[in-house]
């Protein structure tokens, strides 16, 4: 039972010599692969900032995983993190393979119901994002879309003439999209 509190100084200095040394690692592996590493814009970026915490976590329990061991695995994670990244803004079917694209699921007030099955979406939860948008009606909402970071964006009504529309480029259930892209 005293095992379970305190097993010996030498497993906390080495707790406390990698650990400082692992997140010293992880920053300078983050800071020369850019800010798009830790950023949280779709399902692949979340994986990849789970992972790096379970990385460093695995680093700093796991006396079986030496610092070098560790700091291979960071550096593998970010280095795929950016390739993809990379890639995804280069290759058009990459991009899509790696964040998706985002749904209409309401326009002008009306439900794509096709768009809600297929994305899993409930009605319900339309409307709490209408309402967390501060909109109180549902005729107040030009769109509401599910973004490829799982996110709903609600879009008002009446834009100003001028504008160029944040839904261009956005899939209707139907498979048209809207507008075009500049």
């Amino acid at each position: 039972m005293e095992q379970a509190f305190f097993d010996h100084w030498s497993t906390l200095e080495r707790t406390l010599a990698v650990g400082v040394s692992a997140y010293v690692a992880l920053i300078l592996f983050l800071r020369i692969a850019g800010k798009r590493v830790l950023s949280k814009m779709n399902a692949f970026d979340l994986v990849i900032t789970v992972s790096l915490g379970s990385t460093l976590a695995t680093i700093l329990l796991n006396r079986d995983v030496s610092w070098a061991q560790g700091s291979v695995a960071l550096a593998l994670l970010v280095g795929l993190q950016f390739l993809i990244t990379w890639l995804s803004v280069r290759v058009g079917w990459v991009r899509r393979m790696v964040t998706g694209e985002p749904a209409l699921l309401l326009e002008t007030g009306k439900l794509h119901d096709a768009a809600l099955r297929r994305e899993r979406i409930t009605a319900d939860e339309v409307r709490a994002a209408i309402r967390s948008a501060g909109l109180a009606r549902v005729d107040q909402v030009a769109a509401v879309v599910l973004e490829t970071d799982g996110s709903l964006s609600v879009i008002t009504q009446h834009p100003p003439e001028e504008s160029v529309s944040s839904l261009v480029g956005v899939k209707r259930s139907d498979e048209t999209r809207i507008g075009k892209r500049n």
